[in-house]
């Protein structure tokens, strides 16, 4: 029996084959996305505490080891992250109001310096200063809501920061169990496969939050001693805003080095702002070809464009949360992808 001819050659089907796929994936990747911005109240919590379980899992089962018992040990760790967190809090708090005001003095003296030098285009800058001062006056009669909004803001932090810790401590207690209750939500037959993604993305977000931990804490530790070398004002601080940003891939450590080279600039002069730049330079080449090297071997590899995709796309969704939350998910995703491609990769080909 004679069979008619295809409509479309094979190539034209594989393609059309590959676009049905990529725009199923895009459309569940979008509901997805839109699901968690409408949900984002329950799924930052979750988000932070698996982040927090993540970085402080080796803790709770060094202290499982030790004979604790594992709800005592969960507690134990959940403590500590209080005690630590608000002791750094406190800290770089403390340090931030007490240099705060010469940091933000240097900066605006950096400003008036790079205006006055800009000649015709300081009169423009001169013009915009100006302007934002009458709009406040203008608007100024908004301030009470502003300060309602922000009490309902800071109110929902400690809310979300709470239940995060919350949740932490039922995951560290109860993650024993978790891979049996994963398999209980999925078909028999694809139990092994869930569970091997699902151990494959928390090792690589659990991966990404030591290491970045330690990049930042590195970094924090020798751009400080480079400004209290060079008695850079806000030392303390600046410090404290480099290890806060570097949770934030490539971007954050631009923010801060251009910050603490201009507090520089105004404080000490030119000489003085250009071996901070040297300074920030050097620790980022450290950081780059020693550092990230030794982290990036023990957990998953992503490529810099990934990562600075995976901010811009985060930052368009949830603003600076999404910047902080982009990357740990983007090496979930990647580790995800790896063990897809361990399973289903097509072997190499033997060589003659």
């Amino acid at each position: 029996m004679q069979t008619s001819p295809a409509l479309l050659p094979e190539p034209a089907r594989r393609i059309a084959a590959w676009c049905v796929v990529l725009l199923l994936a895009a459309g569940v990747a979008a509901v997805g996305i839109w699901l968690c911005a409408v949900f984002r109240t329950a799924v930052t919590p979750v988000l932070l505490a698996i982040l927090g379980t993540a970085l402080l899992g080796p803790l709770h089962r060094r202290l499982v080891r030790l004979g604790v018992r594992t709800s005592l040990a969960a507690a134990l760790t959940v403590v500590a992250v209080l005690a630590v967190v608000g002791g750094a809090t406190y800290i770089v708090v403390a340090a931030l109001i007490e240099t705060g005001d010469q940091i933000v003095a240097s900066l605006r003296q950096a400003a008036t310096d790079i205006a006055e030098h800009l000649g015709a285009a300081g009169t423009s800058l001169d013009d915009l200063a100006k302007n934002a001062k009458s709009l406040l006056e203008k608007f100024g009669g908004t301030a009470a809501s502003g300060v309602i909004s922000g009490i309902s803001v800071v109110g929902e932090m400690l809310a979300t920061a709470v239940l995060a810790l919350l949740l932490m401590f039922f995951f560290l207690r109860d993650s024993d169990r978790a891979a049996g209750a994963l398999r209980s939500l999925v078909p028999r037959t694809t139990g092994d496969l869930v569970e091997a993604m699902a151990r494959r993305a928390f090792e690589a977000v659990e991966g990404f939050m030591r290491g970045t931990t330690l990049v930042a804490l590195v970094d924090a530790v020798l751009i400080g001693v480079g400004l209290v070398v060079l008695d850079v004002p806000g030392a303390v601080g600046l410090a404290a805003l480099v290890f806060v940003t570097a949770y934030i891939p490539y971007l954050g450590a631009f923010l801060s080095g251009a910050i603490a080279v201009l507090v520089a600039l105004a404080d000490r002069g030119f000489v003085i702002a250009l071996w901070v730049l040297g300074i920030v330079l050097a620790v980022q080449v450290i950081e780059g070809n020693v550092l990230q090297p030794m982290v990036q071997s023990r957990t998953v590899q992503m490529h810099p464009a990934a990562v600075m995709l995976a901010i811009t796309a985060g930052a368009s969704v949830a603003g600076v949360l999404g910047m902080l939350l982009a990357v740990p998910l983007t090496a979930a995703a990647t580790g995800v992808l790896g063990e897809l491609r361990t399973r289903y990769g097509a072997p190499p080909e033997d060589g003659p």
